[in-house]
């Protein structure tokens, strides 16, 4: 029997075997977190953009209307009399602008 008969043919090329692997991460990119991203990104300009007189809806689902922007927080008026403080990042959608 030849000895050379169960001899390996060489080295598999390293990148070879990491191909798919990397494959996986690139669509689990852009499948997951990209568009994670841009959903964060627009959040972000909505909130930048609040001003008073917006009709907005809260994650709570809560609706109201601004009355007052500070730093971190939104003044919300939800009934006639009844204003409610609630933090910027909670505000899902804005309804109506004045």
């Amino acid at each position: 029997m030849n000895p050379l008969y169960g001899a390996d043919g060489g080295q598999a090329n390293p990148i070879g075997a990491f191909l798919p692997l990397i494959l996986i991460f690139v669509i689990f990119y852009f499948l997951l977190f990209y568009p994670q991203q841009k959903r964060q990104k627009e959040h972000q300009r909505l909130v930048a953009s609040l001003k008073k007189g917006d009709n907005v809806i809260t994650s709570s689902g809560i609706h109201g209307t601004i009355a007052a922007v500070k730093d971190r927080t939104v003044s919300l008026i939800i009934s006639e009399g009844v204003k409610i403080e609630v933090d910027k990042d909670h505000i899902v959608t804005v309804k109506g602008r004045k």
